[in-house]
């Protein structure tokens, strides 16, 4: 994919960004879109998202409208009606796939296309030639697409929910993420038990956060954690970012939970198995630390994670033991 080198003058235009899913990446999108706002004033940007995912950016001030992308063939007709509809001056694609290139190219504007680098992670997954050992973080790499420099800023997500009563008056509040799609992207739930555990006997509370998919491997890892608090819930990302923020750090894998605390601005420990640095989705501009098994030949096993480990010893994540997770932590806070 050839790449643009000029800025282009968006003043006064009207521009579509498509980013359908999922949680991490569409916030991964907040510092172009603050970015791009900041710098031509008087630019209108609408945003496509799965309609899931309304609640990243509903409340984004930088954002002129939000249209939601239903996976229905009648609803897809009736969106791109709309858009055409608007005339847009050109269309931001961050999504880079089969659907998003069906709207990009009903629009008919000016495109400009984010490089997924599909080559490059295919050599790393399956011959471990890794070409990307200098690429930027994806924020970075969305900006190369238009091109522009971001700012200083990090994620953005706005929200107006207040925290649940039940952490009213509560202390050294620390966040678990427990959950993923994906089991190879999971360090072990007995491994959170028991950071829980060396936690709570230093004086630390813990919460357990996720959506709808991770309310059983939160609600088992709180019944076997003294003291702990379950506000794992039914997708409601708002709610969960306002709990966030009373944190004083957040322990998760390498989700869109992760992306979550960032964009709040709550310090992460982040957990790799199966995924690596090199791929992009890594904390950004907010202080972290990550924990991997870097003396594995067959990390990483997979882009986007697995549902087991194909050499079947999983020691990407079994080899992070709890103990080095306190300590990594305790160094974090202080820090």
């Amino acid at each position: 994919m050839k790449k643009r080198t000029d800025i282009p003058d968006f003043s006064g235009k009207k521009i579509l960004i498509i980013r359908l899913s999922s949680l991490g990446d569409i916030l991964l999108t907040t510092p172009l879109v603050r970015t791009l706002k900041k710098k031509f004033g008087n630019i209108e940007l609408d945003f496509v998202l799965k309609s899931q995912y309304e609640d990243v950016l509903k409340l984004n001030p930088y954002i002129s409208k939000l249209f939601l992308y239903k996976n229905e063939k009648s609803k897809i007709s009736e969106l791109i009606a709309k858009l055409k509809g608007n005339r847009y001056d050109a269309v931001l694609d961050l999504q880079n796939n089969f659907r998003s290139a069906e709207i990009r190219n009903a629009v008919k504007a000016e495109n400009y296309i984010f490089d997924k680098r599909t080559v490059d992670k295919f050599l790393l997954v399956n011959f471990k030639i890794n070409r990307l050992k200098d690429t930027r973080q994806i924020p970075g790499r969305y900006a190369e697409a238009v091109p522009i420099q971001l700012d200083d800023g990090g994620l953005e997500l706005v929200t107006e929910n207040k925290p649940s009563e039940v952490l009213r008056g509560k202390h050294n509040l620390i966040g678990f993420a427990p959950g993923s799609r994906h089991f190879t992207k999971m360090w072990p739930k007995d491994y959170y038990e028991k950071l829980g555990n060396l936690l709570t006997m230093e004086g630390f509370t813990i919460v357990l956060f996720g959506g709808r998919e991770d309310v059983p491997v939160c609600a088992e890892i709180s019944g076997n954690i003294k003291g702990s608090i379950d506000l794992s819930n039914n997708d409601d990302l708002l709610q969960t970012a306002a709990e966030m923020k009373v944190c004083i750090a957040i322990a998760c894998n390498d989700s869109g939970m992760m992306h979550t605390a960032c964009a709040v601005k709550v310090c992460v420990l982040a957990f790799y198995g199966s995924t690596v640095k090199e791929f992009g989705f890594t904390p950004y501009k907010n202080r972290n630390l990550i924990l991997e098994n870097n003396s594995l030949t067959c990390r990483p096993c997979s882009h986007i994670g697995r549902e087991r480990c194909p050499r079947g010893h999983f020691r990407c994540m079994l080899q992070i033991t709890p103990e080095e997770a306190f300590e990594a932590l305790m160094t974090l806070i202080k820090s």
